[in-house]
């Protein structure tokens, strides 16, 4: 994209997000949803398709230009992020990545436009980070598949229109192999949705369990056809990678608003007649929190070109994800221990972030996994000894 243009992009959505996001942050938390106005504009302004190619209807935009769109999402609540963020990430990328020429064509337009929206039903309540515990199966039967098994904390599965599938195809395969990814619509037969999950932050933002008996789907529903064959692992790995360097870049956003919030309410808030920015100690815990942002936001843009040019696709966004997800916990811990006692109590920007900002350390790979990948990456065969 040019940069006129992206910067065009950028300047809207830091506008729509500040003036009409939010002033609603708090709407969004006590009743769980996005309102609907909110949704259209979204769609309107392309951000269900910001990482789709162009030829698909989407912006097309690098890892570098996603990284800084997703500082200027990363201002506002997470769940605004979280009603397209699938359709560009972990799902849409299944089809970028691995789908058909025919497949690519028949969903990517309509993930872009908002027309559908998109699940990556991978997680089990025995397989998380690690898929190799992973238990959904898909057996053959004549030109059709059919898949029993459950997944569980699956983003936008009350809204889902279609959802990406991981089973397992090959009974014999160990660990990560034999696994293939379905396109499941949804209302195929056999296909169900639990009830929301009550999580501890990030409302507005939907995950449930989803659950296959007997879900028969033709066999243009595989990715990538009959060459999609056990191949899943491979495609969701390539699709996480993407997403944990986003996930990175959205973490420096929301810690970007955190230094915001603890810089304004220490020159305002007073102590002893005079405001608590003068008392060092307080400087001590903005002067980290500042320095932490810097250095994220460094991080992050390094790796994203690193991404883009193919010289580090593993590595890089694992270690990006890792400490940007890590150190935007500690500044939202230090940001209510700025605010005090006003911190801890609900309405206050910086207690629902601190709720937020925990679950970036688990999903899209747990800090732990980021840890073995980083260490392997450096370690090489050694590692596995």
């Amino acid at each position: 994209m040019e940069q006129s243009d992206l910067a065009d992009v950028l300047a809207a959505v830091r506008t729509f997000i500040r003036n009409e996001v939010v002033p609603i942050e708090e709407r969004i938390d006590a009743e769980d949803a996005i309102p609907e106005q909110v949704v259209a504009a979204c769609k309107d302004m392309g951000l269900y398709g910001f990482a789709i190619p162009e030829e698909y209807g989407g912006l097309g935009l690098s890892m570098v230009e996603e990284a800084q769109l997703a500082f200027e999402l990363g201002w506002t609540t997470p769940a605004l992020r979280s009603l397209f963020g699938t359709n560009n990430g972990i799902a849409g990328q299944v089809l970028i990545k691995g789908g058909t020429d025919e497949q690519r064509k028949s969903w990517l337009p309509r993930l872009a436009s908002g027309e559908v929206t998109a699940s990556f039903g991978l997680t089990e309540a025995d397989a998380g980070s690690d898929p190799s515990g992973l238990a959904t199966t898909a057996r053959r039967d004549g030109s059709d598949w059919v898949i029993n098994g459950s997944k569980r904390y699956i983003t936008n599965a009350p809204v889902a229109d279609v959802i990406m599938v991981f089973a397992r195809t090959n009974p014999e395969a160990v660990g990560n192999r034999g696994i293939s990814t379905f396109l499941v619509p949804a209302g195929t037969p056999g296909l169900s949705i639990g009830p929301r999950d009550h999580k501890m932050g990030q409302f507005g933002a939907w995950t449930a369990d989803v659950y296959l008996d007997d879900v028969r789907v033709p066999a243009e529903a595989l990715v990538g056809g009959d060459a999609g064959v056990d191949q899943g692992f491979i495609t969701a790995a390539k699709c996480l990678a993407h997403g944990r360097a986003h996930i990175a870049a959205l973490c420096v956003g929301m810690a970007g608003r955190l230094v915001h919030e603890s810089v304004e309410f220490a020159k305002t808030r007073e102590q002893g007649g005079k405001p608590i920015a003068s008392f060092q100690l307080v400087q001590g815990l903005i002067a980290d929190s500042v320095t932490d942002h810097y250095a994220g936001r460094a991080l992050v843009l390094d790796v994203a070109r690193g991404y883009d040019d193919g010289t580090d696709t593993v590595q890089g966004p694992s270690a990006a994800k890792y400490f940007a997800s890590e150190m935007v916990g500690r500044v939202a811990d230090r940001a209510v221990q700025v605010h005090g006692g006003a911190g801890y109590i609900r309405g206050v920007a910086v207690e629902r972030f601190y709720r937020d900002a925990r679950l970036f350390r688990i999903y899209e790979g747990t800090s732990q996994i980021q840890q073995v990948i980083i260490a392997r990456g450096a370690l090489g065969k050694a590692a596995r000894a």
